[in-house]
């Protein structure tokens, strides 16, 4: 399934629900449908910012620790990182915010 961001402050983005399920659980919203208010979009950059340079750390920890058993090519953990995944909406949040607009989906 496919859910599809929009905003008046950025073109639309596409992202296979189970891509966008870890974003939107992160920020406390419903995968089917949803708004993140002008007002909330913020607090959602924090949170989103916030998460990447957790995991980020994770990463980094991990391939410390383990060198001997990372990937050459794509590292540790996931072969697309949680903040490769997030940068679009990010982006559109960050626009969002800017213009004082809302971010929706499903609708």
């Amino acid at each position: 399934m496919l859910v599809t961001f929009k905003s008046k402050a950025a073109a639309e983005i596409l992202m296979y629900a189970i891509h966008a399920k870890p974003i939107l659980d992160l920020l406390g919203k419903d995968i089917e449908r949803g708004v993140i208010t002008a007002d909330e979009t913020e607090h959602a950059i924090e949170r989103i910012e916030s998460e990447i340079a957790a995991r980020r750390a994770t990463r980094l920890a991990t391939a410390v620790d383990d060198e001997e058993h990372v990937d050459p090519v794509t590292g540790p953990g996931e072969a697309v990182s949680f903040g490769a995944r997030a940068y679009p909406l990010l982006e559109m949040l960050r626009a969002a915010h800017r213009e004082h607009e809302f971010v929706m989906w499903g609708v």
